[in-house]
């Protein structure tokens, strides 16, 4: 196991005459792995910051890994060792949170780390309201852009009439979608019958719970924008893809992704982001609905997401182009290729291997940075023997 180093000792060995260090936050899993990856081959010193010892970003031959709180447990203590980092670099750095914890604790305290850091998301005042499933919602109408039916009940009764008239099977979803997230370890509840209604709804009633159309259709009906738009809200990358599965099914994180080009789904994702007047990193994902043909927003993630790995495979590197553009420095070709090409979490554990047709992209493994994929096997082998 590579040795944490405190953020004084990180900032040292990032100090270097080459390029300016960037900051990754949340590298448990493999969307800031994949970020280490990206601004590591630029040249770039990476500083990966983790709560958990074990973070498997931490095992990657470019982070400089430093331990923090959690953001979700300890706000406080986690902005405070981002304010020492900043502090010991002395130069600003783009950050990169991966996750939703990391990233709202670190917009929250951008008055208090102001200079330190360069962000490639908006501030607080914008986030909070685009954290919101329903102003995204509202801002999805605005901009003439498809929704599934959705209603906002105040009571489990109301939530039963509205569920008996969009029609079961129907989705509880999370207005505040951190906490209920963290708590419940999924993303929605979905509802075949009023009296599994009425329980979602008690689970999910300290988070604003929506009742929402269930929109027909397998994994592989979801399609995804990825972009970066710079401080004008130009679109510096562009990614469009689909997932093909989904861990757990139907309502979960993606497992295996493919590149596709789609441009209604560009289309339309650029029109909700300029309704919410965004800026930075995100993920807009849709469903395309099997009975009109229309693509239907689910969500926006304003921030880097599970598989931008497949973009950066397919000539849109999302991290390296915001690290360029936040400095000043010339950016990277962005011009979408590989179509068809796929991304895999191939070993996972409790499920079945999920190797894909070649040319696919492995969540892990990198032939230039083995630690990760040696470690996470260990892992793997482990959680089969028991």
């Amino acid at each position: 196991m590579k040795r944490l180093l405190a953020p004084a000792e990180a900032a040292a060995a990032a100090r270097s005459p080459g390029r300016p260090p960037a900051v990754v936050v949340d590298v448990g899993w493999v969307n800031g792995l994949a970020a280490i990856r990206s601004l590591g081959r630029t040249g770039a010193p990476v500083v990966a910051v983790d709560h958990r010892p074990w973070a498997l970003g931490l095992r990657s031959r470019y982070a400089l890994p430093v331990q923090s709180p959690d953001p979700a447990a300890d706000e406080d203590g986690f902005v405070e060792v981002l304010a020492e980092l900043g502090d010991e670099l002395g130069r600003p750095a783009p950050v990169f949170p991966t996750h939703d914890s990391g990233l709202n604790a670190i917009a929250r305290a951008q008055g208090l780390l102001g200079e330190r850091f360069l962000y490639p998301f908006p501030g607080w005042d914008a986030l909070e309201r685009i954290q919101s499933k329903r102003e995204q919602l509202e801002a999805a109408a605005a901009a003439g852009v498809d929704t599934p039916r959705t209603a906002h009940p105040r009571s489990a009764a109301e939530a039963v009439a509205a569920a008996e008239e969009i029609g079961y099977p129907v989705l509880v979803k999370p207005a505040d979608p951190v906490e209920f997230k963290r708590v419940h370890r999924r993303q929605a509840f979905r509802c075949e019958s009023a009296a599994a209604l009425e329980e979602a709804f008690g689970k999910a009633e300290p988070y604003g719970p929506m009742v929402q159309e269930l929109v027909p259709g397998g994994d592989d009906a979801l399609y995804t924008l990825g972009s970066y738009l710079d401080a004008s809200g130009k679109p510096l990358g562009l990614f469009s893809g689909r997932k093909l599965r989904q861990t757990p099914r139907e309502v979960g994180t993606c497992r295996v992704g493919e590149a596709l080009w789609v441009q209604e789904v560009v289309d339309a994702g650029l029109r909700f982001l300029g309704a919410l007047g965004y800026r930075g990193l995100s993920q807009v994902e849709f469903k395309r609905d099997p009975r009109d043909g229309r693509f239907k927003l689910m969500e926006i993630n304003p921030r880097l997401y599970q598989w931008h790995g497949l973009a950066a495979a397919c000539g849109v590197d999302l991290p390296r182009i915001a690290y360029c553009d936040l400095l000043g420095l010339p950016l990277p070709q962005a011009s979408m290729n590989g179509g068809g090409k796929r991304w895999a979490i191939t070993f996972l554990a409790g499920e079945k291997p999920a190797f894909q047709r070649p040319p696919y992209v492995d969540a892990v493994l990198a032939l230039d940075d083995l630690r990760p994929a040696a470690v996470y096997a260990a892992r793997v082998a482990r959680s089969l023997v028991r």
